[in-house]
């Protein structure tokens, strides 16, 4: 439908980013009719049609599935039907908790997940593939210890213990309330089909008897699951040919949020204006200039993935089904959150994550892009967004963002009236060059050394 009514007129060329165009695409994909593009929902399917229909409009080919521009994942669900429980010790002996009471089971990646505790004694510390990691309140809690400590979930943790801080123990009696996320199974190849690690979140109770436990104390974890069924997320997928068919350039966002949830002040629309509709307006708005110019020497794709909020699947079934070979891939640059400016940095700037990494954003900083590195490494934003799906497979893939660490993240006010339009146009403006350079020169970026995930 939507490429049908807005194809009719193609663009005039952009000399830089069209404010006009950001906010219309703001205003469309944040929207309250799309109510909040939950992951895997007809409005993220909509919204994935209207990504497509404006690659169109500024003369990007399709390269989705069956000449069109949206690609179709399939997604084998299991969903959690009863509160999982988590037993310490052998049969006969165990110590029993349970999800809503002592424990709050975010994910069980399959119904039974047995493994020998290791408890962690630092951040980095070595483990064995197919442990259950308990992570003691002096390295870190709750949520924001995954983000410290996700190269846990690469390294092949099975089950990661973590004691509970004090926002999820206030709302502790909602989170119990809420069985947790299904277990997905997205095909047969290793990146696909491998569990999701499984996360628990401990009270005072549970963290006492894990850490009395001594290391190599069995940990099952058991979950009841319903029967199998098939789910869909999309990904909106369109490729500007280049001269050199062997070299080519990923510009990614995510196009899913949260949906509908729990109303906040009578909101229960999740907008996500900021995460990430604003980085798929600039995914747009670079279609818009590197479509209008000539043909650029390297080949470059627009993506935006589908649920990546709920664990990257877009972004996991592309790289099973990629638009051209892997091994053709340059870079990949992902746009997130670049809705607001970030007092962390000059007003003019955005950061890069895993700055350190490679050599990747002081090459697009030379070529004057505003980009400097990610003020806030405690929050491990280089693993957090699709780009780490890429990254993990040898990728140079980082990601673009402005994320100043506000308040509506992931809350209903994540909507267009918090957005700063002026610093969107800026943002988006600054890339164009660079990435218009990077996509017609011979630099290849390179991982730095100790800096591949």
């Amino acid at each position: 439908m939507f490429s049908v009514s807005l194809a009719a007129q193609a663009p005039k060329p952009a000399a830089e980013a069209c404010g006009p165009c950001i906010r219309a695409d703001e205003e469309f994909l944040a929207g309250d009719t799309l109510h909040g593009r939950g992951s895997g929902t007809e409005d993220e399917h909509l919204a994935a049609a209207y990504l497509g229909s404006e690659l169109r409009r500024y003369g990007i080919e399709p390269a989705g599935d069956d000449g069109g521009y949206v690609q179709t994942v399939t997604i084998t669900t299991r969903a959690v039907t009863s509160a999982p429980k988590l037993t310490i010790g052998a049969s006969g002996h165990e110590t029993e908790f349970l999800h809503g009471q002592q424990i709050i089971v975010n994910n069980v990646g399959r119904d039974h997940v047995v493994a020998p505790l290791h408890k962690l004694t630092s951040a980095k510390g070595a483990l064995e593939k197919g442990e259950a990691v308990f992570i003691p309140p002096s390295i870190c809690t709750g949520q924001s210890c995954l983000r410290s400590v996700t190269s846990l979930t690469s390294a092949g943790a099975a089950v990661l213990l973590i004691a509970a801080d004090s926002r999820t123990r206030d709302q502790w009696q909602r989170l119990g309330a809420r069985l947790p996320s299904p277990v997905v199974d997205m095909g047969t190849t290793a990146g696909s089909s491998t569990p999701r690690v499984a996360v628990v979140l401990l009270n005072e109770d549970a963290v006492k008897a894990i850490a009395a436990a001594p290391d190599n104390t069995e940990i099952n974890l058991f979950a009841e699951l319903g029967p199998s069924q098939i789910a869909h997320t999309w990904n909106a997928i369109g490729i500007l040919r280049g001269q050199d068919p062997d070299h080519a350039v990923l510009l990614s966002a995510h196009l899913d949020h949260l949906g509908v949830g729990q109303a906040v002040n009578g909101d229960a629309i999740y907008n996500g204006a900021d995460d990430d509709a604003s980085g798929c307006t600039a995914v747009l708005e670079l279609a818009h200039a590197l479509g209008a110019g000539p043909k650029p020497k390297r080949t470059v794709l627009f993506v935006m993935f589908g649920s990546e909020e709920r664990g990257g699947f877009g972004a996991r079934w592309w790289l099973d089904h990629p638009t051209v070979p892997l091994d053709h891939l340059v870079a990949n640059l992902e746009f997130e959150m670049i809705g607001r400016a970030d007092p962390a940095v000059k007003p003019d700037e955005l950061w890069l994550t895993g700055w350190e990494r490679s050599d990747l954003g002081p090459a697009l900083a030379k070529q004057g892009a505003k980009l400097v590195g990610d003020p806030h490494p405690a929050e491990n934003f280089f693993a957090r967004s699709d780009n780490i799906q890429l990254a993990r497979r040898g990728i140079v893939a980082q990601t673009v963002s402005s994320f100043g660490l506000h308040t509506d993240y992931h809350r209903p006010s994540d909507d267009l009236q918090h957005l700063d339009f002026t610093h969107m146009q800026r943002a988006i403006g600054s890339m164009i060059e660079p990435v218009r350079w990077l996509v017609n020169s011979d630099f290849v970026p390179q991982w730095n050394p100790g800096g591949k995930p």
